[in-house]
């Protein structure tokens, strides 16, 4: 087997001595050498081992609330209770149906990458030249790169002049690179210009791409909405059980049959361990990921929506995202020139459209007045190469000058000649003086020092060069830049650049869209070999405080953002190129902007249709209120569970005979429809108004837990409330069939009223007020479930009128309290966590200001 050689072993090799490594020729390999070490070596493209679908699917139902789920449906065989076994059944298939399907459409990044890569490669074969799929490369080969082409594999020159080549989606240059004998043309990158010979060094997984698909393929983190549900739902399934053994040891030692017991306790962990969280959470996510469609914003991650909310920090790509990605003319300096459109007329005509090279078309795109071109005929063009350093045109003036060619312009028929390229090389063509030269070299360098490059531009009349200025090139910033950035960071959301240019271009873009010059080489950070996944403290508190990064290769940039997910923030990146797949995906938020390759879109959690970063403003605040909503559900699904759970527990056991028998205050049915009426209407929440926090916002556990719990204590002490007043003053101590109805729409009532309370943590009637869409679907809900008790059905004893009243007037007395209970406890709890940040900030201080930088 032939030992493949990376991009950074062949780099320094000369020529001969990677033939040698190879055991190649500039004849190339024969054909049968060349299958030899395709069999050894295998085929030129990225080999994926995905998990088989059976394997992701089995995955979703794995897990503490699929077993609960899961035993309750077995349990509900053995019973043969059929209706409880196919709603728990449609549940469990639910939750698996969408995670699975979010999974498997996740999987695409990879496949994008692979579509990334040449299909077709010209390649000198038993000493012929021939065209064979990209496929069948193997290192030794001797391929040949034209105009057009994408390099197939990493190859390093051997022959010819030039090569110009676009790898802006592997390394972020926002210009072409200009290659020469001895350097490599990654794979995936594009010829723009020239043609050379090279041979292959490397192929297949051992490419410079292909070592930044793999990073796409290890990269991902752990959603902050996974880690939520696990959290919940391990507490409640925690009560939950504990509670029921307590119920199962105390009846039975009562004299309750083993099988009724098992059944009552199996419907009641059912109906309140939130089975039906995940799905309810989803739908909220899926309409808010269709909202933000219609906001040119194409979710392929849902669990990217509660991510958005929270992310902190914004790692932006700057080539296409920050910036125009369009080379353009800054201000020029002129020396000879009697103007700026004399310089620039000038430098067209050393210039050639037709090449499309992005610096020539910057060039015309300068020109006033196209139409001066006119005035010259091309008689002789030499191209760009990197030994001269300049391009030259010679012309004869054809016809009368415009007013804008050059005052000193010679008769018609007069040949002049024209050049531009690095200015050394057009200060030395010129000669110029001391004074002038150094003036000149002034010049370059303060363009140099604010990230510009430069360009000489001289003419030639009667054998003499006159040097007439200096064009300065960059890539502006887009439009909306600086104000996507301001209004970022007025909703608390640090915008750091990452970029492939050098320190000194990125410290002049960030500075003029305000965010910053502490740009750091990424090279500082990360040495060769290290191990990007896992950086030291120091690192990981010095990346925190940069305000940007230059110099930025595939690696760096997915180091940097599990860097800065290591110091406890949530990471969004942006970027458009295969370089910004592996980043994008470990990100929390990975954006493809508009116009991404299909690596991007592939790896890329958000992706926006239309130019800007204008849209991911909006995604943050319609994801800032779609998290509102799930909080409030997750509080108010927390409270319910403790309401019913305690309560049925409790009056049990305190209430164990109504009426000389043993009395159940709900029935199995009555729990199965509680579960109904409280989880299918609720997932109207998704369509609530909520307000937009003007901060980050995330899940607090703790906060979460102990307001749910608190309201979820007050309501066990309101229905006991309830079953106290029906005993003792509603004469249904002798009728516990009643005592259950009322019982039963006790907690169909309080617990959407409930719902009102935990939208919000100011007073439930301040705005912002509840949607149409959920006020309707509670109404509708209530008026059912009114209808039952009233009527009965078949499903329990009818409930008088004048009892279902008083059951909604007891409620809605209880509903005021408990709203000024809420109120007073967000309070509390907000004035504890100011006091805890300020006393942080103390010590912080105390320690000093690298300590508080890098918190």
């Amino acid at each position: 087997m032939v030992e493949v050689v990376d991009a950074k072993q062949a780099e320094p090799m000369s020529v001969q001595e990677l033939f040698q490594k190879l055991q190649s020729s500039p004849e190339g390999l024969s054909s049968q050498e060349a299958a030899q070490r395709l069999q050894t070596n295998g085929p030129n493209e990225l080999t994926v081992e995905k998990n088989s679908r059976w394997k992701m699917l089995f995955g979703y139902f794995w897990g503490p609330i699929p077993w609960m789920i899961e035993i309750a449906a077995v349990l509900s065989v053995i019973n043969r209770d059929w209706m409880d076994f196919i709603i728990i059944l449609a549940l469990l298939l639910i939750n698996a149906g969408i995670g699975f399907w979010q999974e498997y459409k996740a999987s695409d990044a990879l496949d994008a990458l692979k579509a990334q890569l040449a299909l077709k490669a010209r390649v000198r074969r038993d000493g012929a030249w021939k065209e064979i799929p990209a496929r069948e490369l193997v290192p030794g080969d001797v391929i040949r790169i034209r105009l057009g082409d994408v390099v197939p594999a990493d190859t390093k020159l051997i022959e010819g002049e030039y090569l110009s080549i676009d790898q802006a989606a592997l390394t972020g240059e926002s210009l072409p690179v200009s290659k020469k004998i001895g350097q490599i043309a990654y794979s995936g990158s594009i010829a723009k210009q020239g043609e050379m010979v090279g041979l292959v060094n490397a192929t297949a997984g051992q490419t410079f791409f292909a070592k930044t698909a793999k990073l796409v393929e290890t990269a991902g983190a752990v959603s902050h909405f996974q880690k939520a549900v696990l959290h919940i739902g391990n507490f409640l399934i925690v009560v939950a059980l504990v509670l029921c053994v307590l119920l199962v040891a105390v009846q039975l030692h009562r004299g309750d049959h083993f099988l009724d017991v098992l059944q009552f306790v199996l419907i009641l962990a059912v109906a309140s361990i939130p089975v039906a969280m995940p799905a309810v959470l989803s739908v909220t996510m899926a309409l808010g990921a269709l909202a933000l469609s219609r906001q040119k914003a194409i979710v392929s991650r849902l669990q990217a929506i509660e991510e958005m909310a929270g992310i902190d920090i914004l790692c932006s790509d700057k080539t296409g995202t920050l910036t125009q990605n369009k080379i353009t003319l800054g201000e020029p300096v002129l020396y000879a020139a009697k103007d700026a459109q004399e310089l620039i007329l000038a430098g067209a005509l050393a210039s050639k459209e037709e090449n499309n090279d992005a610096i020539d078309l910057a060039v015309f795109a300068g020109l006033a007045d196209r139409s001066a071109l006119s005035a010259y005929k091309l008689v002789n063009f030499t191209p760009f190469d990197p030994v001269s350093k300049r391009t030259e045109a010679t012309v004869t003036c054809d016809g009368n000058p415009a007013a804008s060619t050059p005052s000193a312009a010679p008769a018609t028929g007069a040949q002049l000649a024209f050049t531009k390229g690095a200015p050394q090389v057009i200060f030395d063509l010129c000669a110029l003086d001391t004074p002038t030269r150094q003036k000149a070299e002034a010049d370059v360098l303060a363009y140099a020092q604010k990230g510009y490059r430069t360009l000489g531009v001289a003419r030639q009349s009667g054998g003499q060069w006159s040097f007439l200025g200096i064009l300065s090139l960059f890539d502006p910033p887009r439009e909306d830049s600086a104000q996507t950035i301001a209004d970022a960071r007025a909703r608390g959301i640090e915008v750091k650049m990452v970029t492939g240019d050098n320190a000194a271009i990125a410290a002049e873009i960030s500075g003029q869209l305000g965010m910053g010059t502490h740009i750091v080489p990424a090279g500082k950070f990360f040495q060769d070999g290290a191990d990007m996944a896992h950086s030291s403290p120091d690192t990981g508190a010095a990346i925190e405080r940069a305000e940007g990064f230059a110099e930025v290769f595939p690696e760096h940039k997915y180091g940097i953002v599990k860097a800065l997910q290591d110091r406890g923030h949530l990471v969004g990146m942006t970027g458009d190129g295969v370089n910004d797949a592996p980043a994008l995906k470990q990100a929390d938020v990975g954006i493809a902007v508009s116009g991404a390759t299909d690596a991007a879109r592939g790896a890329a959690a958000l992706i926006l249709t239309q130019p800007g970063l204008s849209v991911i403003i909006k995604a943050v605040e319609l994801s800032r209120q779609i998290f509102e909503r799930m909080m409030s559900y997750t509080i108010y699904r927390i409270a319910m569970t403790i309401d019913i759970m305690f309560f049925v527990v409790l009056s049990m056991l305190f209430f164990p005979v109504v009426a000389g028998q043993h009395f159940y205050p709900l029935t199995p049915i009555m729990i199965i429809l509680l579960a109904l009426l409280d989880d299918i209407p609720i997932m109207t929440i998704a369509y609530d108004n909520t307000r937009i926090d003007p901060k980050p916002v995330r899940w607090n556990m703790p906060r979460v837990i102990a307001v749910s719990s608190a309201l979820g204590a007050f309501s066990v002490v309101q229905t006991f409330g309830l079953q106290w007043l029906g005993m003792d003053y509603f004469g249904l101590s002798n009728d516990p069939k009643h005592l259950q109805t009322m019982l039963f729409l006790q907690l169909v009532v309080a617990g959407h009223l409930l719902l009102f309370l935990t939208r919000t943590d100011k007073p439930f009637f301040r705005p912002p007020l509840p949607s149409w869409q959920l006020l309707g679907a509670i109404v509708a809900t209530q008026v059912v479930a009114v209808l039952i008790c009233a009527f009965g059905l078949g499903l329990m004893p009818p409930l008088p009128w004048k009892w279902i009243g008083l059951v909604w007037l007891y409620n809605l007395a209880w509903m005021i309290g408990l709203d000024i209970f809420k109120v007073q406890l967000h309070r509390m709890i907000e004035a504890r966590a100011k006091f805890h940040s300020k006393a942080t900030d103390m010590v912080n201080r105390s320690l000093g200001p690298d300590y508080t930088r890098g918190k």
